[in-house]
């Protein structure tokens, strides 16, 4: 059997992107470059950033810090291949490098779902424990925290991309998508993928709406919080400690959870443009929101580009 399954299985998979047209696969390649240009720029300075300046060593920082690393190990995974294949006539990748891309992209995108959750945590333990907050979020719990997210996404990736081995891909070889993501990988396989959409229904459930849910219950105990302190100022600086935060979680979660939490069989040609939303417009835009909306942080960048000389 195992023999049947590795002659029947193709040696690279091509895939389609968002057209075929050359003067709009030049355009694409224009725009995505950008943006990938844009996403390494802005979370990199992000980083530089709070690393310089010890004010900003606090654990909100600390995992924004983290956030910008999977938003670049995010963007990183997909993109480069993706212009490649614009300016390619051949738009292949092989099927050790896809599934490689896809244990990637699918570990990151676990990471920054637990991140995000823990992010609520530390916010929530901001507002509703302030006392208990500098004990609670000590450097060694966040880097504990830290430790344990990483290993997780990653570790979740595993069982995903290792059922994929036991299934046969014996033709058609196009992706119907610019990168290789598990639910229109499913639908190639000539074998039975039961035990795949099982796995990953299961799997992307719990961890997508757990952590929704999570995150959804941190935050109705800040709002209840916030809506007790009596200042007007005082509201207004605890809402805009979150904002930011609500912000990347709304257009992050709403995106993956419904890409994920349904049968890889429902996946549609329109969800190319769903996967472009958390694949490379959310890493792009992170930096902008945490930097635009965020007093401390923009202080810190006008002292380390020199705007507050004189």
């Amino acid at each position: 059997m195992a023999d049947a399954r590795n002659q029947t299985r193709v040696p690279e998979f091509v895939l389609l992107g968002f057209s075929d047209h050359p003067q709009v696969q030049l355009i694409l390649f224009v725009a995505f470059a950008s943006a990938y240009a844009a996403a390494l720029m802005g979370n990199i300075s992000i980083i530089t950033v709070i690393r310089s300046q010890p004010g900003l060593h606090t654990p909100m920082y600390f995992f924004l810090v983290n956030l910008s690393l999977l938003d670049i190990g995010c963007v990183t995974s997909t993109v480069p291949q993706m212009l490649k294949n614009l300016l390619a006539q051949k738009k292949a990748i092989s099927f050790q490098g896809c599934l490689a891309q896809m244990y990637f992209f699918t570990a990151f995108l676990a990471t920054e779902l637990l991140l995000l959750t823990a992010m609520a945590f530390d916010r929530y333990m901001a507002i509703c424990h302030p006392l208990h907050y500098s004990l609670v979020m000590s450097q060694k719990t966040c880097c504990c925290l830290a430790v344990g997210i990483w290993t997780s996404g990653f570790l979740v990736s595993l069982p995903h991309t290792l059922s994929l081995l036991r299934l046969s891909f014996c033709g058609p070889n196009i992706i119907n998508h610019f990168f290789c993501e598990l639910p229109p990988l499913l639908q190639l396989s000539c074998t039975d993928t039961g035990y795949n959409q099982t796995l990953a229904l299961v799997t992307d459930a719990f961890l997508g709406v757990g952590c929704f849910l999570f995150t959804l219950l941190s935050y109705i105990y800040i709002i209840s919080s916030i809506m007790k302190i009596h200042s007007a100022q005082g509201k207004r600086k605890a809402f805009s400690t979150c904002s930011s935060h609500v912000m990347v979680v709304t257009l992050f979660f709403s995106t993956v959870i419904y890409t994920y939490v349904r049968p890889p069989s429902a996946y549609l040609d329109r969800d190319k443009a769903v996967a472009a939303l958390y694949s490379v417009v959310t890493p792009l835009v992170n930096p902008l929101i945490y930097s635009l909306r965020n007093k401390e942080v923009k202080e810190a960048l006008k002292k380390l580009m020199g705007g507050n000389r004189g």
